[in-house]
C-alpha cells in the first residue's frame, strides 16, 4: 500500500505553482548564458534604425559585436543587464511552463477532450495565453534589460538610456513617466512572447512524444530533451523574429512630453506601425536584423530552458518523492 502511495504521489502532475518556480529556475540557467548573444541581438537591431541607406555601421556583424564589446566594455558589458534579465526569465517562463499544462487541460476539457489528449488547436491557445501573461509580468524587466544591453559608452547605437542598475532604471522610469513608462511597449511584449509560446511547447511536447512513441529513445533521457527543444527553438525563432525586433525598438526609442504630460514615442506609435515602418525604410529584410545573434541566443536558450526543466522536475521528483519522473 505504501508503495502504491509514493507512485501516486511521483506521478501526479505538478501544481501551477511548482511548475513556475521550477520552470523559472530553469530559465535562470539558461538565460546565464544566452544574455551574451542577446546583448549582440538588441544593438544589431538597433544598428541603422531607419536609415534607408543602412545608416553608419557600427557593427559589421553579431561576432565583431562579442570582439568589440569584449574589447572596450569587458565582462560587464557583454552581459549588459543580466540582473534584470533573471527576474524577468523567473516571471515570463515560469508562467509559461507553470501555466501551460493548467491552462492546455483546461481548454480541453472544455472543448470535450481528455486533459492528456495533446490536441494542436488546444496546445497552441495555452502556449499563447501562458506566454502572453509572462510578457504583461515580467515587461518592467525586459524593458530595462533592452535598455541596458543596448547602452554602451564606446560604441552606441540607437537611442542610449544610462542606469546605474536595475533598481536605479525602474525608479527613474517611475518618477519620470510613472506606471505608464513601466507598461511601455507591452503590447509589443505580448505580440513577440505569444508568438514564440504558442510553438515553444507545443512543438517541445509533439517531437518529444514522436522519439519515446517511436522507440527512438527513452523518455528521461537527456538526449530526448535536448533533440526536442533544439526543434523547439528553430520554431520559435521563425515565428518570433519580426515581432522581437519590433520590441527592441519599441523598448528603446526616445520619448516627448506632451501638454498632458504623457510620454510617447518619437518614432513608432505600436508595433505594427514600427513594423510597417521599418519594412518601408529598410526592406523585409530590415525585420531580420540581428537575425543570427537572435539564433545564437534563442536556440540554446530553448534547448537549456526545456532540458533543464526536464532534469529539475526529475530531480524534484526524486528528492521529495523518492521515484523517478513518470516520463
Amino acid at each position: 500500500m505504501a508503495s502504491t502511495e509514493s507512485a501516486k504521489k511521483a506521478v501526479r502532475p505538478l501544481t501551477t505553482a511548482e511548475g513556475f518556480v521550477l520552470g523559472g529556475m530553469a530559465a535562470c540557467v539558461a538565460v546565464t548564458f544566452s544574455n551574451i548573444p542577446d546583448v549582440a541581438k538588441t544593438r544589431m537591431q538597433l544598428q541603422g534604425e531607419l536609415a534607408k541607406d543602412g545608416g553608419v555601421r557600427v557593427y559589421r556583424n553579431v561576432f565583431d559585436v562579442f570582439a568589440k564589446t569584449w574589447r572596450n566594455e569587458g565582462l560587464k558589458g557583454i552581459q549588459r543587464g543580466l540582473g534584470p534579465a533573471y527576474i524577468y526569465q523567473i516571471l515570463l517562463n515560469g508562467s509559461r511552463l507553470g501555466f501551460y499544462d493548467p491552462f492546455r487541460m483546461g481548454l480541453n476539457q472544455l472543448f470535450g477532450y481528455s486533459s492528456t489528449d495533446q490536441i494542436p488547436a488546444t496546445s497552441l491557445a495555452a502556449g499563447a495565453a501562458s506566454g502572453m501573461v509572462g510578457a504583461i509580468l515580467g515587461n518592467p524587466l525586459f524593458l530595462i534589460k533592452a535598455r541596458m544591453q543596448a547602452y554602451s559608452p564606446a560604441l552606441p547605437v540607437g537611442h542610449q538610456h544610462f542606469y546605474k542598475h536595475s533598481w536605479d532604471a525602474l525608479s527613474t522610469i517611475w518618477r519620470a513617466e510613472g506606471m505608464r513608462g513601466l507598461v511601455r511597449g507591452v503590447d509589443a511584449a505580448v505580440l513577440r512572447t505569444s508568438m514564440g509560446s504558442s510553438v515553444q511547447l507545443p512543438t517541445y511536447n509533439w517531437t518529444k512524444n514522436q522519439i519515446i512513441s517511436r522507440g527512438l529513445l527513452p523518455g528521461d533521457s537527456v538526449w530526448t530533451f535536448l533533440v526536442s527543444s533544439s526543434v523547439s527553438g528553430v520554431c520559435v525563432l521563425i515565428a518570433m523574429q519580426p515581432a522581437d525586433t519590433a520590441l527592441t525598438r519599441m523598448y528603446n526609442q526616445p520619448t516627448k512630453v506632451m501638454p498632458d504630460g504623457r510620454h510617447v514615442g518619437l518614432l513608432y506609435k505600436n508595433p505594427i506601425d514600427c513594423l510597417w515602418k521599418t519594412l518601408k525604410a529598410e526592406g523585409p529584410f530590415g525585420w531580420y536584423k540581428g537575425s543570427t545573434a537572435h539564433f545564437l541566443r534563442i536556440a540554446p536558450h530553448t534547448i537549456l530552458t526545456l532540458t533543464a526543466n526536464d532534469i529539475i522536475i526529475g530531480l524534484y521528483r526524486r528528492v521529495f518523492f523518492g521515484l523517478p519522473d513518470d516520463d
